[in-house]
């Protein structure tokens, strides 16, 4: 496991992006990663990418305009 970075979410919850190999798969996860008093370790919320699908992954996040009206 490779951690590339980090990012808050809010005062109990971080955006942990990591490299990782899970049965033999390589792939980028995107998690969850919480810390309160209740409890504090991963949360369900997530996604995994095969990292041979990244690239096509990264091409539909590069289309996101933050500025853009939502729909």
């Amino acid at each position: 496991m490779t951690e590339i970075g980090r990012l808050r979410k809010n005062d109990t919850t971080e955006i942990v992006v990591q490299k990782t190999e899970y049965r033999g798969s390589v792939g980028i996860d995107v998690r969850e990663y919480v810390t309160s008093e209740r409890y504090t370790g991963w949360s369900k919320n997530g996604i995994r990418i095969p990292v041979e699908k990244w690239p096509d992954f990264k091409a539909i996040m590069d289309q996101v305009n933050p500025d853009e009206k939502a729909d």
